[in-house]
């Protein structure tokens, strides 16, 4: 089952961390996370939309619900952590959970699976995945305002 919502493609389906996920959760002894993906596609070369994924600077640009970040590093890594202030107000942990350079990040916030997000090359650009935990499925309308942001971001000046 699939859906538009806001130019981006919404499935209720899905393992979180894209192909592979199931296989690797099962390796570390828990069960994957299932999620909602929120897809656009984006007509730019797929480093410029991971450098703003990953761009902790950038975050407030396309996210919602992002007010401010705090980390030693201004860009994700495999074991980046730190705090997230969100529009709600509360300051909270966050952890990068999986990562592969270039490709897909997933984190944790306030020890809660959160959103996975997954770079794919298209012919036409880049496919940006937002997968969303499924309990938290009320969530993929501001995934997909973000995705939207990210196009605007990723296309000026083109």
């Amino acid at each position: 089952m699939s859906r538009t919502l806001d130019g981006a493609v919404v499935a209720v389906i899905g393992a979180s961390g894209g192909t592979g996920a199931a296989e690797r959760a099962r390796g570390r002894g828990r069960l994957p996370t299932v999620t909602v993906p929120v897809r656009r596609e984006v007509p730019v070369h797929p480093a410029v939309v991971w450098d703003l994924l990953v761009d902790t600077a950038r975050w407030a640009d396309w996210g919602p619900s992002v007010r401010s970040i705090e980390t030693p590093d201004r860009r994700l890594g495999a074991h980046t952590a730190g705090r997230i202030r969100t529009t709600l107000g509360p300051w909270l942990p966050f952890r990068v959970t999986d990562y592969e350079e270039g490709r897909r990040w997933a984190w944790s916030v306030a020890g809660v699976p959160a959103t996975t997000h997954i770079v794919e090359p298209t012919a036409d650009g880049c496919r940006v995945t937002f997968g969303v935990p499924a309990l938290a499925a009320v969530y993929s309308p501001v995934c997909a305002i973000a995705l939207r942001r990210i196009e605007q971001l990723a296309t000026r000046g083109r």
